[in-house]
C-alpha cells in the first residue's frame, strides 16, 4: 500500500501535554495548537519524501527505508534516524520520541510517544 498523497490535519489528541513534555513554552504551544498542517508524502518504492507545512513553517525530509539519514526533527534539530517499514507502518525513533505513521482508509494516523505521553495526529487525504 502506497502512502503517497496529500493529507490535511483533522484532529489531534494530547498535543499540549506532549509539546510541553518536549520543553516547548506554553506561549508557543498556544500559538500553534490550532494551526492546520498539511502533510505531503511522495513514495517511490522504499524512497520517501515527506513535506509537512504548518503555517509558514515547511519541514521536508527525504529518506530510504532502513537507511540512516539526517532529518529535521519537529523540534527543529537535525538528527540522524532510520525509518523502518513494519507491517505497512513507518516507524522511527527520533531521540526519545517513538513515532508510528500508518494509513487507515483515507486517514493518515501519526502516533508519537515521549516519556509515556502519547500524541495522536489524524489527517485526512485531500489529494
Amino acid at each position: 500500500m502506497s502512502l503517497s498523497g496529500t493529507y490535511e490535519l483533522q484532529s489531534q489528541e494530547n498535543f499540549e501535554a506532549f509539546m510541553s513534555a518536549l520543553g516547548f513554552p506554553d506561549s508557543v504551544i498556544q500559538m500553534i495548537k490550532d494551526v492546520k498542517s498539511v502533510t505531503e508524502i511522495v513514495q517511490d518504492g522504499n524512497h520517501f519524501v515527506v513535506t509537512v507545512t504548518t503555517g509558514q513553517k515547511v519541514q521536508r525530509n527525504e529518506f530510504n527505508i532502513g537507511e540512516e539519514t539526517e532529518m529535521d526533527s519537529f523540534t527543529g534539530d537535525k538528527i540522524k534516524a532510520t525509518v523502518n517499514l513494519e507491517g505497512g507502518k513507518l516507524v522511527v525513533n527520533i531521540k526519545d520520541v517513538h513515532s508510528v505513521t500508518e494509513l487507515s482508509g483515507d486517514l493518515l494516523i501519526n502516533t508519537m510517544t515521549f516519556k509515556g505521553i502519547v500524541y495522536k495526529k489524524i489527517s485526512k487525504k485531500v489529494a
